[in-house]
């Protein structure tokens, strides 16, 4: 995850997301930097907009919901936030596991970016 961290705060300093930039930030933040992962980012972000990229991220939950009336609004927001806690301790868990295999499975494709 601190390497995709590393390309947006390139893209909001306006700087370049190349290798040489995206290693600077990540020995900066005290990061054992994997020259394959970050070689990988700034391959898959080449033709990127990232502020596309997270504009759509961020209206793409606002876009589901729907506005209700009183304590029907209440519940939905209350099992909203539920469901939030669970996706962030499945991302959590999956983080964790991920950490472990990370060793082993280096290069495996654009999904061990964003772990």
């Amino acid at each position: 995850m601190e390497y995709v961290y590393a390309a947006l705060i390139l893209n909001e300093a306006d700087a370049e997301i190349a290798e040489d930039n995206v290693t600077e930030v990540l020995e900066a933040a005290g990061v054992d930097v994997e020259e394959s992962r970050v070689k990988a980012l700034t391959a898959a972000l080449e033709d990127v907009d990232i502020e596309e990229a997270v504009e759509t991220a961020a209206a793409a939950p606002a876009a589901g919901a729907a506005p209700a009336a009183g304590g029907a609004e209440e519940a939905e927001e209350a099992d909203a936030e539920e469901e939030d806690d669970d996706a962030e301790e499945e991302v959590e868990e999956a983080a964790e596991e991920e950490d472990d295999d990370d060793d082993d499975a280096a290069g495996e494709g654009l999904g061990e970016l964003f772990g």
